[in-house]
């Protein structure tokens, strides 16, 4: 399996795991009445099952993301911003203004 591959599958992985846990968490603390809108209907479970795939996929690509940005190589010092050694100096600017008639 290629590299990149088993990395999205275990990023996906996580975010799902991410996902229980905070659904798990949302229900547990019963955050604005979920617990009681989840568990006491006869489709409760299609709420539950759609918060777990929506907030999965959002956890997930974060995951994914955050593993890609974090392969970057640093090779190259910064470049561009403001550099500390930079001090600014003031400049005096001389503005004509015109009396109203």
């Amino acid at each position: 399996m290629p590299k990149l591959v088993r990395l999205y599958i275990v990023n996906v992985a996580i975010g799902f795991g991410l996902s229980a846990v905070f659904l798990g968490v949302l229900l547990g603390l019963d955050v604005a009445g979920l617990r009681h809108l989840i568990l006491g209907s006869q489709m409760g479970w299609l709420a539950g099952v759609m918060i777990f795939m929506f907030s999965g996929t959002i956890f997930a690509g974060v995951q994914f993301g955050i593993a890609v940005m974090a392969m970057a190589e640093r090779d190259d010092p910064p470049q561009g911003g403001l550099r500390q050694h930079d001090a600014l100096i003031p400049v005096r600017a001389e503005a004509a203004v015109r009396k109203r008639r």
